[in-house]
């Protein structure tokens, strides 16, 4: 056997040592981040691809239910190869921070791109896009004239002609959340047990489902996200875009505190093996290059406003926003959580 067939065999055992090396848990490559991600798959992977193509660094991401995501990162602990922890809602994100999960970053970058009222004082998480919650009507059966508050869908007048999904979604916790802060845990729950009773049927489906429950008469107004709407609105499928074309968006409380408005976001994972690069990921989506493809690709407003939104929601017009900080309703999830429970809200 030659020196150089020799040389090739013991180049080709350290190539398969290299490997095995690589696929044992809890050992982090260089020049890559690993991204635990409860947003689909079809909403973070271009801006991953955009930003493996920018650095060069490679992205692995892991999609899967928030709760099953949130447990996964209990139980790996510092074994975990996880970088980066993506979610939606600052319920989910608040609770991330208080199991521990999240690590505290302090970067110049995103504190000038994510404004002090959407990220974590402490650094734990940023907000990279935004939804509001909105009231969504039929305008054949309702003038939006009369629409106004939250807080007047427990009026009398909506009497059977509500439609909301169920309590046990984080959307409608941060909403209760958000009322508490404003008016305390009496009236709130007040104002929960008389939406109950207007309730034109017992909660159901996503926010698409209550959006399409409107147009076809099922209730006359509902709660809804509006990236849910926006879809419907930019979507070819000629039925989504005739439920959409069926219905309007009404932006609540625009002469009091504002219309609730809530985050996309992630954070740092407590054992990232790979912090700098999460980091360097984080400040990318962040980036104005990432806040518009967030805006394009799920038509949510981007937390940089000199991004501009897609031409569907541009459409929808300016709003007056509820800025009095995600991460006190965050704080208040689990009150949340029990007021709802106390007001029967399914």
């Amino acid at each position: 056997m030659t020196f150089k067939n020799i040389l090739r065999i013991k180049i080709g055992a350290i190539g398969l040592a290299l490997a095995a090396w690589a696929a044992l848990p809890g050992v982090a490559q260089a020049d890559e981040v690993n991204v635990y991600s409860a947003r689909k798959e079809a909403l973070i992977k271009p801006l991953l691809d955009r930003f493996a193509a920018e650095t060069g660094i490679s992205v692995n991401l892991v999609t899967g239910k928030e709760a099953q995501l949130h447990e996964r990162l209990l139980s790996e602990g510092r074994n975990s190869l996880a970088d980066l922890f993506v979610t939606a809602d600052v319920g989910n994100l608040h609770r991330a921070k208080a199991a521990g999960l999240l690590a505290a970053v302090d970067s110049a970058a995103l504190r000038a791109a994510v404004p002090a009222a959407y990220r974590d004082p402490d650094g734990t998480w940023y907000g990279l896009s935004l939804r509001a919650r909105v009231i969504v009507y039929a305008p054949d059966r309702v003038s939006a004239d009369t629409l106004s508050t939250y807080e007047a869908l427990a009026g009398g007048e909506w009497s059977d002609r509500v439609l909301v999904r169920s309590s046990s979604n984080v959307y409608n916790q941060s909403l209760i959340a958000s009322l508490i802060a404003a008016h305390g845990e009496a009236e709130t729950e007040a104002w929960a047990r008389g939406l109950v009773a207007n309730m034109a049927r017992r909660p159901k489906g996503g926010d698409t489902d209550q959006i399409r429950g409107v147009a076809a008469g099922e209730g006359d107004v509902a709660l809804a996200n509006t990236y849910y709407y926006g879809r419907l609105a930019a979507s070819d499928d000629p039925d989504k875009k005739a439920v959409a074309e069926a219905t309007r968006i009404f932006f609540p409380n625009q002469d009091g505190r504002g219309a609730h408005v809530n985050v996309s976001g992630a954070g740092v994972t407590a054992h990232a093996p790979n912090a700098d690069a999460a980091l360097r990921l984080l400040e990318f989506l962040a980036s104005p290059a990432g806040q518009q493809m967030f805006a394009q690709l799920n038509h949510e407003f981007p937390v940089d406003e000199s991004v501009p939104a897609s031409d569907v929601v541009r459409a929808w017009g300016s709003f007056k926003a509820d800025t009095s900080g995600l991460a006190r309703f965050g704080e208040l999830n689990s009150a949340a959580i029990r007021l709802a429970d106390r007001a029967g809200w399914p």
